[in-house]
This record gives C-alpha cells, structure tokens and sequence, in this order.
C-alpha cells in the first residue's frame, strides 16, 4: 500500500504495519479503530516512561489521564505528568485530573530515595508545564463518565496505588461490566517485594484499595507484577539506542539515580521497567503469558500488609479473578519501547 505508507515514519509506521500484519481494517477517511484507554499514574520515573509509551505508540486513544497520591504527593505526580506530555508534545486534548491525595484508610508513603524528591530523578525541573490539569474534575469521576461514554470500550491501565479506582468502584459499582479491562502494574507472587520482604510498592501504599479491586469481579483484570517487571530491564546501553534528541536525554538524566539504586539493591546496573510494561501489555498482550488464579491482598498483617497472595494450587477453592503475568518476552518489550521513543524526535 505505497499511498498509504508514503510519509509514515517512526512510531506511527511501526503502529500501521503491525496493524496491517494482524489483520486490523483500514478506512481512508476514518483511519484504524485505535482502543480508547485512561491512564491511572502517581507519576514518578516509570510512569513517565509508561506515559510516554501509550501515547508515542499510536496505539492508543489516551482520553485522559487521572493522577493519584503514591511515589509523591498527588500535586507532584500532577505536575509530573502534565511536564511528560508536554516534553512528548501530546495532542492538548489529553487532560490530567487529579484523583485521591491519600490512600482510602492510610497515611501516604512516599518512594524519593527512588524517583528523587521531585518524582523524575531531577529531570525537567526548569520546565513549566502547561495547563493540562483540571482542576475542576476528580479522576474517578473522569473514569466514571468515559466508562459511561464509552461502554464496553475503555481500557483501564493503573500504574500507582488503586485508590482512584477503588473510588471509583465505590461510587459506581458497575464500573466493573462498563469499563472493557483493567491492566494493573502491582503485585509480586512468587517473588520478594520492593518495599518489604513480601509487598510490592503499589498493593503496600493502599493495600485495601488493592482488595476492593482486585474482588470487584472484573471480567478482565490483568495483573503485571514483579515476577515479570524484573525481567523487563533499560540498561544505559538500551538509552544510548535512542541517540541524542530532546526525549533520550530526558530518559538519561531521569534514570541515572534510579539505576544506581537499583544496583545497590539487586546488583543490576538497569531501570526495571515497572509501569511501561504493563502499558505494554495493553497495547500487545502478546508479549506477556499470564494464567488466571484468585489472588487477594493482605490488609492486617504487621509484617505482610501488602502482600498478593496467589493460590496457585487451588487450595481456597475459589473462583479464579486475575490473570497472573507469569513470563515476558522480554527482549521484543525493550525493542518495542525503543523503537517507539526513538521514532521521529
């Protein structure tokens, strides 16, 4: 199709050509039904990355993104994101609307020794960003309204602690059959956590948010925990791939303290890209292999709050409610991610 290819470049060609390869249709005037998708961020370094990848792949239909209390204060992770899309030059009718500032029933926890104190590494500190943010919604009520627009339709990606969509699910019960699936980075069940010996991050900060969710009776949850984001790991080799331009120096500056932490704690020089592979996972389900199971969070325990519990045997004899990401493919994820952040600079 020359007429159609011709002038197609970066990320956009990689979307057309792999649409075309599994067989998505094409209209001339209307162009591909791309899925409609809302981001749930506390945005520290990886949800940045992850932002970056939703909308720089094409993939997606972004119609807004809510912002939640978690690696730093709900303004930061407002500011944060709002800076990201204007660093990627984002379509301005992605909006950014603040959610809960706190979790449902705990006092924040904060992750600075990790993303730094302004949430990005010191990356864009001089930046001003736009006025993305509306200050006049609350994002539950935005993934309310969208799942209500759009029945059936709207993918839901939760990066941070899932206080929003635990709010959410308060207010509207129902969410659970309108929204078309929810993809969450959290979890870790046959691996130690990041924030104690069992919790990871997300499910520690509001671990009775995480149970309402995860017990809702989603149709389709899907859940990215440690056991597969470990394995998806950005190395200083990875960035040096994206060249010199605006956004490669952006992820360098951003990622340096993380990498040393990381080092530090697991002896791997490499950013382990938590969030942006479960926005992987909704754009090409096919790179994660995951098996459904019941899982449930621990909410009273001194030592385990936070912890996923996955009954891999069987052994509550309850009906299975998740689908466990198990194994990744974890070299076409990175290249992938590359490709799209490379693309036309």
């Amino acid at each position: 199709m020359p007429s159609l290819m011709q002038g197609l470049s970066g990320p956009c060609l990689y979307s057309f050509r792999r649409k075309l390869r599994y067989g998505w249709s094409y209209n001339l005037e209307r162009g591909f039904n791309v899925r409609k998708a809302i981001l749930d961020v506390d945005t520290g370094i990886d949800d940045a990355l992850g932002i970056m990848l939703a909308i720089r792949s094409g993939e997606l239909d972004v119609l807004g993104i809510t912002t939640v209390n978690g690696n730093v204060s709900l303004e930061t992770a407002t500011k944060n994101t709002c800076k990201i899309l204007d660093l990627i030059h984002a379509d301005p009718s992605i909006s950014v609307y603040p959610g809960a500032s706190h979790p449902l029933l705990r006092n924040p926890v904060f992750e600075h020794r990790v993303h730094g104190q302004d949430g990005l590494g010191g990356a864009l500190a001089d930046m001003h960003p736009s006025g993305r943010a509306d200050l006049s919604g609350f994002g539950p009520d935005f993934i309310i309204e969208q799942a209500r627009l759009y029945p059936g339709e709207v993918t839901l990606i939760a990066t941070g602690p899932l206080t929003n969509v635990a709010l959410a699910l308060a207010k509207r019960p129902s969410l659970v059959h309108e929204l078309k699936e929810i993809v969450i980075m959290g979890g870790a069940v046959q691996t130690y956590g990041n924030i104690t010996p069992v919790a990871e991050y997300n499910m520690y900060v509001d671990p009775e948010a995480a149970q309402l969710v995860l017990q809702a009776g989603f149709p389709r949850l899907t859940l990215i925990g440690l056991d597969v984001t470990r394995r998806a790991l950005l190395t200083s080799e990875h960035i040096d791939t994206l060249g010199e331009s605006e956004i490669a120096n952006y992820v360098r500056q951003s990622t340096s303290d993380y990498m040393q932490r990381y080092f530090e704690r697991n002896g791997v020089q490499a950013c382990a890209m938590h969030d942006p592979l479960a926005v992987a996972t909704a754009i090409w389900p096919e790179l994660v292999e995951t098996t459904r199971y019941y899982v449930d969070v621990e909410t009273r325990s001194e030592l385990c709050d936070g912890q996923t519990v996955c009954d891999f045997q069987n052994r509550l004899q309850r009906k299975p409610n998740v689908e466990v990401g198990l194994k990744v493919d974890a070299e076409e994820f990175i290249s992938r991610f590359i490709y799209v952040l490379r693309g036309t600079n």
